[in-house]
């Protein structure tokens, strides 16, 4: 047998590995390597909503990523697999927003593709630092860079699979996508763990939020890869115990089972007495939502929808009432104030607030406004994380937002924390628009609320986007924010998806998209903390970092590059 420092040799025969390729150059792949990256990532895409139990489809092509990902020979190439990867999943998963620019903000078609091209490639850049911390931490598993001669099958991986790598990968990857729904406010749109809301790895979501599904997902898939690759005939590891090389499965294995078991894990009880529930969806058109036609049009059909019969709580869309609160029509405001009296029926609807001082107005608000039976007090939620481009112009931006038609361009933002609203003895957390694909926030109402909401509710207008796969995907990333509270959560949106979410995440109602109606059910509210609301994203950050700064002490490369040679010197 051939000692430790003897070439490892394979069927196919070997040939020497050029010092520049071992040198971690980007351009020692070809082309093609980094377009079936892009491919993986498009494919990626089809993970998501509307596709029915996609976490399965992710599971598999994460796996093809890592494994591609191994053939890379350093930080730069894995950086651009990453970018290659995030760029083909977000082009395809994100392009509706051409239809919001094009479509409703008036931009040229030519420039709404050159930007959701860009800003594709500004999101693929996290995909792209993942690539570059694991490749650093994961280290040379085998190959000593200072070594000339070192031979290398044709058919190997530059890196092998280790567990270290493994945890490595993992850990980059969540760290990766906390930053991306961090940075600039924040997208954290196809974070790969909202694809497992209905695979077999959900029950996490409960734990460590939809960043630790994603760590389990990207660990789950390194170990299936470190698994093939242990029974490899002719590979690093082949002459290993059995056993060892089975490991990595059995793990694999055994993460997916308690994703599934998690998943029967009740962590919050029932709490006070059910509702009554209408969600109101007035599929009103966007192109006109904020003419005079479309106002007058908007106000008419929401007293139609919500006097229509009583309920314990009724929830309008967005802007349902696309005026100014205080200038909601006396009859319209009569009409509500009466009805909710005489039913005992609470109401919040959507309207633009305003913010005053000293008798001056100083600036406007995306609001809900709560009308509670008998008391003159109404209830008032801003809305805090703001849209950019949409609701507010980031620095330097003004010239973007000029090209476009929209809207509401510098809102104000309500606290991050406010208080919940009252239906009977129920208390409620409420949100607005893509407020609610910001977990840590949710999970941080609910530990700081005075009274914590024992039911979500979002109030939201997807017209923006058409009739694409965003409504499908955000109602997706809803389901998860049930499963991380252990909280039904109520969704009413202008043309869809309207649907009650049951705390487990499971969609008990739906309204058929672009449609007018309302949805009635009865929902039952929790009290009670998941460890998610407990701890927030902080579990996953500091399991991750941890994690990491040990594979980057302890990589093999790094530990063997200065270690004697058995039948020569040390390597410098």
């Amino acid at each position: 047998m051939a000692d430790s420092s003897s070439p490892i040799t394979s069927r196919r025969g070997s040939q020497p590995m050029p010092a520049e390729k071992r040198a971690g150059t980007a351009r020692s792949l070809p082309f093609w390597h980094y377009l079936v990256a892009a491919v993986l990532g498009a494919a990626n895409t089809l993970s998501f909503a509307p596709t029915p139990h996609g976490g399965w489809v992710e599971l598999v092509i994460f796996t093809l990523f890592f494994a591609w990902l191994t053939r890379t020979d350093g930080w730069k190439s894995a950086a651009l697999t990453g970018w290659a990867f995030g760029f083909g999943n977000f082009v395809t998963g994100v392009w509706w927003l051409y239809v919001s620019m094009h479509d409703y903000g008036g931009m040229s078609a030519p420039l709404a593709a050159a930007a959701v091209a860009l800003f594709s490639m500004y999101l693929a850049i996290y995909p792209a630092l993942a690539g570059v911390v694991w490749s650093l931490c994961a280290g040379r598993a085998r190959y000593g860079d200072n070594d000339s001669s070192t031979t290398m099958p044709i058919d190997e991986p530059r890196f092998v699979p280790t567990w270290h790598g493994a945890f490595a990968f993992a850990s980059a990857w969540a760290l990766g996508e906390w930053l991306r729904g961090l940075v600039f406010t924040g997208f954290p749109w196809l974070a790969s763990g909202y694809a497992q809301v209905d695979g077999p790895l959900a029950g996490f979501g409960s734990i460590a939020g939809v960043y630790g599904v994603g760590w389990v997902l990207g660990l789950v898939a390194a170990l299936l890869v470190q698994g093939f690759y242990g029974f490899k005939p002719n590979s690093a590891v082949a002459e290993t115990s059995k056993a060892a090389r089975l490991a990595p499965f059995i793990v694999a294995m055994v993460l997916l089972a308690s994703g599934t078991l998690l998943s029967l894990v009740e962590w919050t009880t029932p709490a006070n007495a059910p509702l009554t529930v209408r969600l109101l969806q007035g599929n009103v058109k966007q192109d006109m939502k904020f003419e005079q036609a479309g106002v007058d049009q908007s106000l008419s059909l929401y007293k139609k929808l919500i006097t229509e019969k009583p309920a314990d709580l009724i929830v309008t869309p967005e802007t349902a009432l696309p005026v100014l609160a205080v200038e909601v029509p006396p009859d319209l405001a009569l009409a509500l104030r009466n009805f909710s009296d005489t039913t005992n029926s609470s109401i919040l609807f959507g309207a633009i607030g305003v913010t005053a001082s000293e008798g001056r107005v100083t600036g406007y608000t995306n609001s809900l406004f709560g009308i509670t039976p008998n008391q003159h007090d109404v209830y008032r939620y801003d809305k805090h994380h703001l849209v950019p481009f949409g609701e507010f112009v980031p620095t330097g931006f003004h010239w973007f937002v000029a090209l476009m038609g929209i809207p509401l361009g510098d809102l104000g933002r309500g606290p991050l924390v406010q208080k919940s609203f009252f239906v009977h003895n129920q208390p409620i957390a409420v949100d607005i628009c893509y407020e609610d694909i910001f977990g840590e926030e949710i999970a941080r109402t609910i530990r700081e609320q005075e009274a914590p909401a024992g039911i979500l509710v979002n109030s939201t207008n997807l017209a923006w986007f058409g009739d694409t796969i965003a409504l499908d995907q955000h109602l997706q990333m809803a389901r998860m924010r049930s499963i991380e509270t252990g909280r039904p959560m109520l969704r009413s949106t202008n043309t869809g998806t309207t649907a009650v979410i049951a705390a487990n995440g499971d969609v008990v109602a739906r309204l058929p998209v672009y449609t007018v109606g309302s949805l009635d059910a009865t929902v039952q509210g929790t009290s009670g903390r998941t460890p998610y609301v407990t701890s927030g994203n902080m579990t996953v950050i500091l399991v991750s970092l941890l994690l990491l700064a040990f594979a980057f002490a302890f990589a093999p490369g790094r530990n063997g590059r200065n270690k004697p040679d058995n039948n020569g010197p040390q390597q410098s």
